[in-house]
């Protein structure tokens, strides 16, 4: 991303003792990571990357219209819904 810069931050300290735990348990010690990677899931950095690598090997399948089985008509379905609103 870019250079590193240090901070602080104020949190309850039940759950940040809590959080430390987890890490741990996890086998996680160096909490600056994890906290950086769940700053960029909240702003989505990333998330282009991430979706070209999800569909890289997926075959794109052209969607051809189909005729309904049944007489529908969508002009009537909304009057109906817009008339049952007054």
């Amino acid at each position: 991303m870019g250079e590193k810069v240090k901070t602080t931050i104020v949190v309850d300290r039940d759950l940040w003792s809590k959080f430390k735990a987890r890490l741990l348990e996890e086998g996680v010690d160096e909490v600056s990571g994890v906290i950086e990677e769940l700053i960029k899931e909240e702003l989505m950095l990333g998330i282009d990357s991430a979706l070209v690598r999800l569909i890289e090997n997926e075959l794109i399948q052209v969607v051809e219209p189909v005729k309904p089985s049944t007489k529908t008509s969508a002009e009537e379905v909304v009057r109906e819904l817009r008339e049952s609103r007054y």
